[in-house]
């Protein structure tokens, strides 16, 4: 069990800017903070061992903590709302329940909780009810007798009545199957009065006593609206097609669909506000396949899907706070927190990970390195609380052995409101396409040893891109961090101080600002050192009003743990269509000059030397390695090439020009072509069984001066530092590094 976790506001923060880190503990009253620059996070005694490295401040010593509670769900609260009791109403909605048979689903709600008074409707078990209280403690409750089908449209009806103390339901599918009667109807007489309430209107959750918003629907909701009276169904499909009616308020779902906002386009304006972001974007009740784009047909994209799960912002307190020295310089750093008493120390400590840049360029002085790490912070965000290896089914076939779990995973599967990473689906089955850095990141962590990794470190994302940082540090290089995010915001400007942008091991996940910086930096003569695979794959948005939140949707080809809906593969934060940048005509290929081809975690394999290493344009890389094999050991499953890896591909982007340096061989047959490299399933697609999957050691120069190195392997950074670093792995790097750093331009 882990004794205290949490996150920073921001996963990049200049010197003489400040960074809030908010803390939660399970043990004790108090904890310890100090800040560390980040060297090495892998414990694996083959390596150099855990490094890192403490840079006193003012915030060395103890801290006041406590718990703080994390209550995920997302829904609409229309703040402030008339009391709808004080007079008869009706409710009109379209839902579509994704999990129909989970109690106590809160539809819409104007609730007291404390005094038991007003009205809940709420999908209960299936069974579409209306609770309604009299303020005194009496709760009486009027239920349908028939359940709703998962993944079905209804229309639903309730009117309530409270001075003729009457209530009446209806669904009506809008699909009809044989033998399946799910219509039904239900008007009844209260034995009590009503209280109405001056409440906050609440939708897809409810108000609870001690301060949270629960009993969340899992859902689909399209077009409610509340109007005045005790209204019969026929009325809802007229107001659908146009007539005027007696409205209180109607929300269309279709209109503001970037923003937090739920319009309402009835005459009171009583807009609503959206938490923790459910998915916008979402095909409607009346959507025909007609269009795909939610912009060209918004009335057919009314729908709004709400999960129980979502999470946006945790919204914790702040713990402690620290100011950046101006002098810090730019690179990994950590806020290490320790609470409590217990035995083991890797549950009461935790590493609160982030960058510092470099000062900006408003009133900035001195100089800055060459040199710029580009940390994959969306990949970081994409890739939080991943837990898809925990809960799904055939996960130790995919790897190939057993898999072993930490503290974080544990913690994880038995914490789901921590919210879930982009390979996660929701409790209802659907997948999660938003996430953001705004909770705990458990593996965001440099302690974080994950599922992956062979036979060797487990180390993936943010642990394994500690490789770089430890290598960076034995050789002495001086190098800046920016981060995605910065990228996105500041675009080429953030990259032209610099000659060199060194990527992580996974840099996969690209706005599509940060995809045209990073073209235009390198047509400007940028020289790119690629040091991982799998990079520029998948297209995200970042939203336009929110900070630290990216979507993704999961669109007709790639390597997917789930699959977007037909019809929903635009991004409702951008409009842009999701999925593959290859899928748009921007592969891989085209920025780096390689492109992903296979994917497997059992074990790495080596490098075997290519006709192209003997190019005079080479001889700089090979300097001093004459070695046939490269890469025939490492920390990250016993080789420098696995985990996913890229080849060129000149039809696909790769500069003609391009030498093939090495390629990898005797891969195991666990490492297998990626999906969107066939069309018909083609017979061994596995290993040395098939040649096309091979990382490709590359090199080309660019017209503009400058160059493009890609070691198109994730685990090439976890052979850097074997044999004390003294290994044809890391004088590979080394050479590339020192002819990048000339000024000599490429010719």
């Amino acid at each position: 069990m882990l004794k205290i976790l949490g996150y920073p506001d921001r996963y990049s923060v200049a010197p003489g800017e400040t960074i809030a880190f908010k803390l939660s503990q399970e043990e004790g009253e108090d904890f310890e903070a100090r800040l560390v620059r980040v060297i090495h996070g892998d414990c694996n005694p083959e390596g150099p061992g855990l490094n890192f490295r403490h840079v006193p401040t003012a915030i060395d010593g103890r801290h006041p903590g406590r718990r703080q509670r994390l209550d995920a769900g997302s829904y609409m609260i229309v703040d402030p709302m008339p009391p709808l009791m004080a007079g008869a109403f009706t409710f009109f909605a379209m839902i579509w329940p994704t999990l129909p048979m989970a109690p106590g689903q809160t539809i819409l709600a104007q609730w007291d909780p404390l005094r038991q008074a007003g009205f809940r409707i709420v999908l209960d078990g299936g069974f579409l009810s209306a609770s309604l209280g009299s303020g005194a403690g009496g709760v009486e409750t009027m239920t349908l007798d028939r359940p709703m089908l998962k993944r079905q449209w209804y229309a639903i009806s309730v009117s309530i009545d409270p001075a003729a103390s009457r209530v009446s339901l209806e669904q009506r599918p809008l699909r009809r199957y044989a033998h399946i009667d799910d219509r039904r109807s239900f008007s009844g007489q209260l034995a009590m009065a009503p209280a109405a309430v001056a409440a906050p209107l609440f939708l897809a959750g409810c108000p609870e006593a001690d301060g949270r918003v629960a009993s969340h629907f899992d859902g689909k909701i399209d077009g409610p609206m509340l109007l005045s009276g005790v209204q019969d169904a026929w009325r809802h499909a007229a107001l659908l097609e146009g007539d005027p009616g007696p409205v209180i308020a109607r929300w269309d779902f279709a209109q503001a669909i970037r923003t937090t906002r739920a319009v309402d386009i009835g005459p009171s304006g009583h807009h609503g506000q959206l938490v923790h972001l459910p998915a916008r974007g979402m095909k409607g009740w009346n959507w025909t396949g007609e269009a795909h784009d939610w912009q060209r047909k918004p009335a057919h994209y009314g729908a709004i899907h709400f999960h129980g799960d979502d999470i946006y912002d945790a919204g914790w307190e702040t713990s402690l706070e620290l100011r950046i020295p101006p002098d810090l310089e730019s690179g990994p750093y950590a806020l290490h927190v320790a609470c409590g008493e217990s035995d083991e120390t890797a549950t009461r400590e935790a590493y609160i990970a982030f960058f510092v840049r470099p000062p900006r360029r408003v009133g900035r002085g001195g100089s800055r390195p060459l040199v710029v790490f580009l940390a994959p912070t969306c990949s970081y965000i994409a890739y939080a609380n991943h837990a898809e290896h925990i809960t799904a089914r055939g996960a130790e076939r995919q790897m190939g052995r057993l898999l072993t779990f930490g503290h974080a995973d544990l913690w994880m599967y038995d914490h789901p409101e921590l919210g879930a990473s982009l390979y996660d689906s929701h409790a209802d089955g659907s997948g999660v396409c938003y996430s953001s850095r705004l909770r705990p990141n458990l593996n965001f962590s440099p302690r974080y040893h994950s599922w992956l990794g062979g036979h060797g470190s487990g180390l993936y994302q943010y642990n394994a891109d500690t490789h770089l940082f430890d290598w960076l540090e034995h050789q002495g290089v001086a190098y800046d961090v920016v981060t995605d995010e910065d990228l996105h915001e500041e675009g080429i400007d953030l990259l032209r101080d610099y000659r060199i942008v060194i990527t992580g091991t996974h840099p996969e996940y690209h706005s599509t600002p940060m995809w045209d910086a990073m073209k235009a930096w390198i047509d400007e003569g940028g020289r790119l050192i690629y040091m991982g695979a799998n990079g520029w794959y998948w297209r995200i948005a970042f939203h336009d009003e929110l900070p630290g939140v990216i979507e993704v949707r999961r669109a007709e080809d790639g390597i997917r743990t789930w699959f977007a809906e037909p019809g929903e593969y635009y991004h409702s934060f951008t409009g842009e269509y999701g999925g593959l940048w290859r899928r748009i005509g921007r592969a891989p290929n085209v920025i780096c000059g390689v492109g992903f081809i296979g994917q497997g975690f059992d074990v790495s394999s080596y490098y075997r030397r290519g006709p192209d290493a003997d190019n005079p344009r080479a001889a700089f890389i090979f300097e001093g390695v004459a070695d046939e094999i490269i890469g025939n050991f490492g920390l990250i499953g016993g080789g420098a090439a696995g985990i996913e890896i890229d080849c060129i591909t000149t039809s696909l982007g790769s500069p003609p020009n391009m030498l093939r340096l090495a390629s990898s061989e005797e891969h195991s047959p666990m490492i297998l072509l990626v999906n969107e490299e066939f069309g018909v399933v083609p017979p061994n697609l596995g290993g040395d069984q098939n040649e096309r999957v091979r990382a490709d050691l590359a090199f080309g120069e660019t017209p503009a001066g400058g160059a493009l190195f890609a070691t198109s392997s994730i685990a090439w950074c976890g052979s850097l530092s074997h044999n004390g670093y003294d290994n044809n792995i890391s004088r590979i790097t080394a050479n590339v590094l020192k002819r990048f750093l000339d000024p000599t331009p490429f010719t």
